[in-house]
């Protein structure tokens, strides 16, 4: 089991965009200076595989990353919905057996709608696939071409690691109000 080296205070987040046929995952760390690419890629699944064996692939290839990487975190895309119900339930399929597959690693899983993806990379929830595609090698200061799933997957780790910092401060204002109202320094004004 080989873990990939990374900061001492840097938070790994491991993001997964599934599908059934190709599942891009990305790997970054959050450190207090920023975010530093690690890693990406897609699991491909054998052409003509009925959907166990696909499901299969997906659930060990992720077990295996989180070995190779262990992450902190999971981010992962949360499933569209599709006129097509066999679409739906196959990528619904897909999703739950990359969470599946983190879950002997004991990482926390957060999941993103994709236009709330779009919207933390971008700047819209209705951008291309291309403009992800710019935007998450911008972020990230990666030189070599993104298979989309695998810049997808990087989009929903930039996503979580943009959000959990908002909610740690978030976190630290309520804790200080809390902490103040119990010790009085927060008073109610009076009407005269």
């Amino acid at each position: 089991m080989s873990v990939s080296a990374r900061p001492a205070k840097a938070t790994r987040i491991l993001g997964i965009d599934p599908g059934s046929r190709v599942t891009g995952w990305g790997v970054v760390d959050c450190e207090p200076r920023g975010l530093r690419f690690v890693a990406c890629g897609t699991i491909r699944t054998a052409p003509g595989a009925d959907l166990g064996a696909r499901l299969r692939t997906i659930h060990d290839a992720v077990r295996a990353l989180c070995s190779e990487h262990a992450p902190d975190e999971v981010a992962v895309e949360r499933a569209f919905v599709s006129d097509n119900a066999d679409t739906a339930l196959k990528l619904g399929q897909a999703r739950a057996a990359a969470i599946c597959g983190t879950f002997d690693h004991g990482p926390t899983l957060h999941e993103y709608a994709p236009a709330t993806i779009k919207q933390a990379v971008v700047g819209s929830g209705a951008a291309t696939k291309e403009q992800v595609q710019h935007m998450v090698r911008a972020l990230l200061a990666v030189r070599d071409k993104l298979a989309f799933d695998a810049s997808d997957a990087l989009a929903a780790a930039v996503c979580h690691a943009h959000g959990r910092g908002l909610k740690s401060r978030y976190a630290a204002v309520l804790g200080a109000t809390r902490a103040a109202k119990h010790s009085g320094g927060l008073r109610r004004g009076r009407r005269r």
